[in-house]
């Protein structure tokens, strides 16, 4: 793709961007799947041409479906839902039948730990995590509540030898397939603190 004038993204790199006379023209590709979208109709079937003389492809038609990710189409524009995704990930859960809330988690919410609490299965408590993850990307209205569960599912609280830094990292997987993943440093330094208490 870099060789026919396109850019690969740097926050995914899956995504390939070519910029034309002020037009765009985006190439987005998972496993053998791929979707081409812009406003440069003609580059679109340069591009088009040229993916089929290198593979052997087969043009779908208008995008309908995508990694969980239901496109529709209006003259209003396009709009994206992942509502099969939701109702898979509640009847998952068991919560098909629970009643919605406008906010999900209250702001500066705390979460603590729980010494005396059933423990939770880990794994599926990350899984869960990184399905939400994915979900916020079309129900920014989670977003926060997610970011509060997102810092109790994977860290390594000081880890770091040299600046007493934590890592922290996720993986969102699709149909049991990898989709996107990050892993970073906390910004903020941990400092390790011991009290005695004086009776």
């Amino acid at each position: 793709m870099k060789n026919f004038g396109y850019k690969q993204s740097n926050s995914d790199h899956t995504l390939f961007l070519k910029h034309r006379k002020g037009k765009i023209t985006a190439l987005i590709i998972y496993v053998d799947d791929m979707v081409v979208t812009g406003d440069d109709h003609d580059e679109i079937d340069c591009l088009q041409r040229h993916l089929t003389s290198e593979f052997e492809m087969k043009q779908l038609g208008d995008l309908k479906y995508f990694l969980g990710i239901e496109v529709a189409r209006s003259k209003h524009g396009i709009f994206l839902s992942q509502r099969k995704y939701i109702l898979d990930l509640l009847t998952e859960t068991g919560m098909l039948g629970c009643k919605p809330v406008d906010t999900p988690i209250e702001q500066n919410h705390k979460l603590f730990h729980c010494l005396d609490a059933t423990s939770t299965d880990k794994g599926r408590y990350q899984r869960l995590v990184g399905k939400l993850i994915y979900l916020s990307h079309t129900r920014p209205d989670i977003a926060y509540a997610v970011c509060v569960i997102e810092g109790y599912t994977d860290a390594d609280w000081a880890g770091s030898a040299d600046n007493r830094r934590s890592t922290s990292g996720y993986f969102t997987f699709v149909g049991g397939n990898l989709v996107t993943w990050r892993n970073f440093q906390s910004h903020a330094l941990v400092l390790e603190l011991s009290f005695q208490i004086q009776q």
